[in-house]
């Protein structure tokens, strides 16, 4: 692996010194890959145009986060920022490269998990979008469009990740073509109208497993921790070691999200029958809502009363979404109707 990790160094260097007048638009794109982006941004702007699409990108988003984590913790990833030094490799010539905020992630680096994460959401929407725009044109090219624009983002989004080097090459291209398949596979199977307990269940199992598969391995004799110490040792700010970016913090949030699925689901089985017009407007103030709810802070200390709050906080915005917001606006636009 030695020659693939190294390639992709140099891969890197020339990334960003051809496209160093670019580097505010790759911060971006690897802003709207991250994983959260998934359930703060995709989630509630899909779920106003289709409530079964949006119900299938949270559902999605959390399985394929979580898969992500297991695959990780199996697979044991190096990152770029941290093997340019541990390497040893480079003495004679040292990479001339950047890190930025987004780089010094914690987790292990295989697969990319902005790139899995996107390729599995995004699916969802540009195959329901293009199903919409086939059913309504009959046009072969246009409703082929929306999956141009998917292959554009996937391969934005890893150049993206190269960019800043939070990944190898190999590890956005294993990531993005895993992404793919899960997105065709969870697609199928949506669980919309399933019972509470299904949710509770599938969420309270999602993290035991994990926990068992940690435990197991950490009893194998396999150190967890070995990548968030290399994150900390090579890490050119520590302020950028954020504990959100923790294997934990991506398991509490996918397993607080399927928990906060079912218990929309049952609170407004059905949801809100809106209008386009008062959708518009759950969309701008449902995302303002969640804008406010991902910018709560969370003490950091200790770790397990952050985990709490930090699941305690994705079990929210499904009810934000589904329920609070378009119940509001329902119940104001209704009003205005009557008188």
């Amino acid at each position: 692996m030695e020659a693939v990790y190294t390639s992709g160094i140099w891969m890197a260097e020339s990334l960003q010194q051809k496209t160093r007048s670019h580097e505010s638009f790759w911060l971006v794109v690897t802003h709207m890959g991250d994983p959260k982006a998934a359930f703060l941004l995709v989630f509630p702007f899909t779920y106003f145009l289709s409530r079964r699409a949006g119900v299938a990108v949270l559902w999605v988003a959390a399985i394929s986060e979580w898969l992500n984590l297991v695959f990780k913790w199996l697979l044991f990833g190096e990152r770029p920022f941290w093997w340019i030094g541990e390497s040893h490799l480079f003495v004679d010539r040292q990479p001339i490269v950047d890190q930025f905020s987004s780089t010094c992630e914690t987790g292990p680096g295989s697969p990319s998990g902005h790139a899995m994460v996107t390729g599995a959401v995004w699916w969802v929407v540009v195959s329901s979008l293009g199903s919409f725009l086939y059913s309504r044109t009959h046009s072969l090219v246009l409703s082929a469009a929306p999956y141009l624009l998917y292959v554009l983002l996937l391969v934005a989004v890893g150049i993206s990740r190269v960019f800043i080097l939070a990944h190898f090459p190999h590890q956005v291209i294993a990531g993005s073509i895993t992404g793919f398949i899960l997105g065709i596979v969870l697609s199928r199977r949506v669980p919309e109208g399933r019972p509470l307990l299904f949710f509770f269940c599938f969420s309270i199992g999602l993290l035991i497993g994990a926990l068992m598969l940690h435990a197991g391995l950490q009893q194998l004799g396999f150190d967890l921790s070995w990548s968030i110490a290399l994150a900390k040792k090579w890490c050119s700010h520590a302020e950028w070691i954020r504990l959100d970016t923790a294997p934990f913090s991506s398991l509490t949030r996918d397993c607080g999200a399927l928990l906060g699925l079912g218990l929309a689901q049952y609170w407004r089985p059905g949801g809100w029958s809106l209008p386009w017009a008062p959708r518009a407007l759950s969309v701008a103030i449902s995302s303002m809502g969640l804008y406010h709810v991902n910018r709560l802070p969370l003490p950091v200390r200790p770790q397990g009363l952050f985990y709490g709050l930090f699941f305690v906080k994705f079990v929210m915005v499904p009810q934000i979404v589904m329920v609070w917001v378009p119940g509001l606006v329902h119940l104001f636009t209704h009003k205005k109707k009557e008188d």
